[in-house]
């Protein structure tokens, strides 16, 4: 992993370790381009993210947050640029078959989803729960829910 990105994924962490959401601004904002959220677009990503953290702090937020950058990742190609034409896509599962999960993979995915979401997400062959990415040249690109 290039070290612009470990430098963002350590920021991010730092930010889901600390248990406050105001934390991960510092991250959001070091980026020239937002994030990209999955939804239209919030004036305040924080105030986003504290509202919609089933604890209304942006604790379970966090809490997914360190819990995914915490497993593997995906390497994906993005672009046609030498320098920089890698995406790191965290946690790996959001690449991977979920109807081929390996047990270990199954034990993995059930860190960040109760059984019932993990048979959805089976049943879809998809992964829809929380999932980051971060350019190689340490740009976060996202941070969303969904397929």
């Amino acid at each position: 992993m290039p070290d612009p990105v470990k430098e963002m994924r350590e920021a991010i962490l730092a930010a889901a370790r600390s248990g406050r959401i105001e934390e991960l601004r510092v991250a959001y904002e070091f980026n020239e381009l937002k994030p990209d959220l999955g939804v239209v677009p919030v004036p305040d990503p924080v105030a986003h993210w504290r509202a919609i953290s089933g604890d209304g702090e942006g604790r379970e937020v966090l809490a997914a947050l360190a819990e995914i950058l915490e497993m593997g990742y995906a390497v994906l190609p993005l672009g046609a640029d030498l320098e920089n034409n890698r995406i790191y896509v965290w946690p790996y599962l959001a690449e991977v078959a979920l109807d081929r999960l390996t047990p270990a993979q199954e034990v993995d995915l059930l860190r960040l989803v109760p059984p019932p979401a993990a048979r959805q997400m089976r049943a879809a062959g998809r992964y829809t729960h929380w999932r980051i990415a971060i350019g190689a040249d340490g740009t976060w690109h996202s941070l969303r829910t969904g397929p």
